[in-house]
């Protein structure tokens, strides 16, 4: 793990769950890390608590212009961004297309999508040319396996392994690396934040079995970014061992 001591990682959607998770892990193997979401109070919480140096950045990935200026105006000490985790991300509603609400698609298709690309091609260009860099884009088995009623959200997730598979194309002939990370079941706020804060309903997301923790997530991000600079994980899918596709879910088994 010694290449990423030091090193600088940002982390979006830093404020909870995965991106929480991913943060707090980096820090304590010794990466400087850079926490970005729309939630600041959260993110000062966070930064007060992390085992390394941190900085922390109010954001909307949603906003270009924001992002944009947000990446160039980082302090001297915080440019040279080496690993990004694109986790910033959402589903809202489960429902059938032809009665899905449109501010739910566009939440989704503009966080997940656009955001995703936002920060991209703002610290992307800097690591080609620096010559070094990750970038870990946090997929979903949503992206491989479409379910009931998850069209746009499922639609989201598959155009971010479609631009995973685009930015390692892209990216081939330099020494940036480009991972994904898909994740099943995953006991954070992300269910709450579909059924709108409905916490009775989203909590039956995760009765009657165990479902992976942020942890577990961050555990994964960190070993793809700990690999050596001349090995290249292109992809990881994990789910709970009680779930074995998106929809195939053995809820015998309690936590």
């Amino acid at each position: 793990m010694e290449h990423l001591h030091n090193k600088i990682v940002l982390v979006t959607g830093a404020s909870s769950g995965i991106g929480e998770a991913a943060a707090r892990r980096f820090a304590a193997e010794g990466a400087r890390v850079i926490v970005a979401a729309r939630r600041a109070e959260r993110l000062k919480k966070l930064t007060t608590e992390l085992k390394s140096d941190s900085h922390a950045i109010e954001l909307d990935v949603r906003d270009f212009d924001a992002v944009k200026t947000a990446v160039d105006s980082l302090p001297a000490e915080w440019q040279e961004i080496d690993v990004l985790v694109n986790n910033a991300g959402l589903a809202r509603g489960l429902s059938k297309v032809h009665e899905g609400d449109l501010a739910d698609w566009n939440e989704m298709i503009d966080t997940n999508i656009k955001g995703l690309l936002h920060v991209s091609r703002a610290v992307i260009p800097g690591m080609v040319k620096r010559g070094r860099g990750h970038v870990i884009n946090i997929g979903s088995i949503a992206g491989h396996w479409v379910y009931p009623n998850g069209n746009v959200y499922c639609a989201t997730k598959f155009a971010v392994n479609a631009l995973t598979q685009g930015m390692s194309i892209d990216l081939v002939d330099t020494p940036v690396r480009v991972s994904t990370v898909d994740p099943g079941l995953v006991e954070t706020e992300f269910s709450l934040v579909r059924f709108h804060g409905q916490a009775e309903r989203a909590s039956q997301t995760y009765i009657g079995y165990q479902p992976l923790t942020g942890d577990d997530i961050a555990d994964a991000i960190f070993w793809v970014a700990s690999r050596p600079p001349h090995v290249q994980v292109q992809e990881v899918v994990i789910m709970p061992t009680a779930q074995a596709h998106s929809m195939v879910l053995d809820k015998r088994v309690e936590k």
